[in-house]
């Protein structure tokens, strides 16, 4: 895949790069306190998710797919990286990460780009919704100031911890958690251009250290000194049996990231112009997830309030996203000894309302509304992502996506049976032609109409054997209607018509679109059928259909089913009997 940048900075000059180092300015100051909150939540030091903050975003911005794309840690993946810690550890999340990085950088080398798209809106919805239940709920220890709670993997018994512990409230660490999320939610009301989290930050610790400094948690006195440099590059321990054990972990990192990274680009398409190209934007994920655990980060991907904040500050290409990791990295190496000082109080609210911002309440509650089959996937979806994990939650919801669509596709087929409607323009095939006393015995016509696949080509091939009880010497199946057929569809088509030869019959073919006739090609069907019977006309098919029939068979029939049956039954009468449009007879 080639890397041609010529497109992202076409008419680039100095007014454009002084547009990026004021978004990239911005949006790196607004990373600094998101990434250290998302890497303390995720179970892991707050320097560790700096460190993505810097090297992911960077790499993201410099070989990614979009123009705008900031990259780094984000708060979809705080219940799997804090899983992970939990049950593996954090040497084997680097593993997991550097894993995940590859299968993002394989799915972009084989354009699997477009395929992420198709997961069902009601289970993202769902997994996002049910992420950001279990980010807020995790911040309410912090906001309380609770210590020495028990950290668990499972919803329910983090939940019984808190409550165990509710009476241990600190008073100066809801003073300072109220400061801060009072802060965050009124300084974009009075000055939107102001990033509310960094100010709430300041502002609450500035007065935890100035009134009550030992009275509250901090970062430096839970997790440590931050250290004021990178670290130097560390290769986890790549066994095969650690491969083996990280393989599903890896993989539902990649998924996330995948689908979050994409749907941050088509964000940003929409707000900032343009058009992403979204394999070569997992390629970029994936490297930058591969780099990034070397140095110690955790898993990275495109951040939608960060690539819209990135935008609406008039980034013009990447480089804003670039300056956005220096400017990180600068505030890092400067300022890192202060930042032990902040009150994990402080850095609830950031997550809590991160939490708020990412649940899709409003999307969540329409689709609840519909009270349809699509409402349960998301229930159930966000029910499974809160009390059990992601993979539980998604493997179930796109499984019962997949019966819903299977249902819904199959009570769209339809099994007519039909004849000439001699009122019609061009005596077009009808159903309610069809009736017991006007119904030819020889020759049967069926309009097929919805997708043959394996969900319901049992149910038109015992429609089709039904008829053929009667022993029709010719069967007309009309497949204009028809867009799909899968190997199963072949399959029972194939049994139709071997059953259908068997007793003597033909079938002809008619109106057949590209992708089945494509299907009966590759198989050979066609061939055993007769390329002689498929017909782009219906009427061109009937035509042949009598001329295959034995005159004798029509002799005194009274059915008149088509317009050439008078003068068959009856050779000596000239003029035609009148034809009589009659009820239907449809087989679904």
């Amino acid at each position: 895949m080639k890397f041609s940048f010529t497109g992202r900075y076409k008419g680039y000059n100095r007014k454009s790069l002084q547009k990026d180092i004021v978004a990239g300015l911005i949006v790196g100051i607004v990373a600094i306190p998101l990434g250290m909150a998302f890497a303390i939540a995720s179970g892991v030091k707050p320097e560790y998710g700096l460190y993505t903050t810097i090297i992911a975003g960077i790499l993201i911005s410099l070989i990614g797919g979009s123009k705008f794309q900031i990259g780094g840690p984000t708060g979809a993946f705080i219940p799997i990286i804090f899983a992970i810690v939990m049950q593996y550890g954090y040497e084997n999340l680097l593993i997991a990460g550097f894993m995940a990085g590859i299968l993002l950088f394989l799915m972009g080398l084989f354009k699997l780009g477009g395929v992420i798209k198709f997961i069902p809106r009601p289970v993202t919805i769902g997994f996002t919704t049910g992420i950001a239940v279990t980010i807020f709920t995790g911040q309410i220890a912090s906001f309380l100031g609770l210590q020495n709670l028990e950290k668990h993997e499972y919803f329910l018994s983090n939940m019984k911890e808190l409550v165990k512990h509710i009476g241990n409230t600190n008073i100066y660490s809801v003073l300072v958690a109220a400061i801060s999320l009072g802060v965050i939610i009124l300084t974009p009301k009075f000055f939107s251009k102001v990033p509310g989290s960094l100010v709430g930050l300041l502002v609450s610790t500035l007065v935890a250290t100035t009134l009550f400094s030992d009275q509250v948690a901090t970062i430096g006195s839970t997790y440590g000194a931050i250290s004021s440099s990178l670290p130097s590059v560390h290769f986890p321990d790549f066994s095969i049996d650690n491969i083996r054990m990280l393989i599903k972990p890896a993989f539902i990192i990649a998924m996330l990231g995948g689908i979050e990274s994409l749907l941050s680009a088509v964000v940003a398409d929409g707000m900032g112009g343009g058009r992403h190209h979204s394999n070569r934007e997992l390629m970029g994920q994936g490297i930058a997830n591969m780099i990034t655990p070397l140095f110690g980060g955790i898993p990275a991907t495109g951040a939608i309030a960060r690539t819209a904040t990135n935008i609406k500050n008039g980034a013009v290409s990447p480089i804003s996203g670039i300056i956005h990791g220096i400017v990180v990295l600068l505030v890092l190496v400067i300022f890192a000894p202060y930042a032990s000082k902040i009150p994990l109080a402080s850095m609830a609210p950031i997550l809590m309302v991160v939490a708020w911002n990412m649940s899709e309440r409003k999307k969540f509650t329409h689709i609840l509304r519909t009270k349809s089959a699509e409402a349960l996937v998301l229930l159930t979806t966000f029910i499974l992502t809160v009390f059990t994990d992601l993979t539980m939650a998604v493997e179930v919801g796109l499984i019962l996506s997949a019966i819903i669509f299977i249902k819904h596709m199959s009570e769209l087929l339809s099994v007519s049976k039909v004849l000439p409607d001699p009122t019609a323009v061009n005596e077009k095939v009808a159903p309610h032609m069809v009736s017991e006393h006007h119904n030819c015995p020889y020759i049967s016509i069926y309009t097929v109409e919805g997708a043959l696949f394996f969900g319901v080509a049992d149910q038109f091939e015992k429609s089709i054997m039904d008829e053929m009880k009667h022993e029709p010497k010719l069967l007309v199946l009309r497949m204009n209607n028809v867009p799909y057929l899968d190997s199963t569809g072949e399959s029972n088509f194939a049994s139709i018509t071997n059953h259908f030869e068997k007793k003597g019959g033909k079938v002809l073919i008619s109106e057949i679109q590209n992708q089945p006739r494509q299907v009966l090609q590759n198989t050979h069907l066609d061939e055993c059928i007769g390329k002689e019977h498929f017909f782009e006309q219906t009427g061109k098919a009937i035509d042949y259909a009598l001329t295959q029939l034995n005159k004798s068979h029509c002799l005194g029939c009274k059915y008149y089913a088509f317009r050439e049956c008078q003068q068959r039954a009856v050779p000596n009468v000239k003029e035609p009997l009148e034809i009589k449009p009659l009820e239907p007879n449809v087989i679904k």
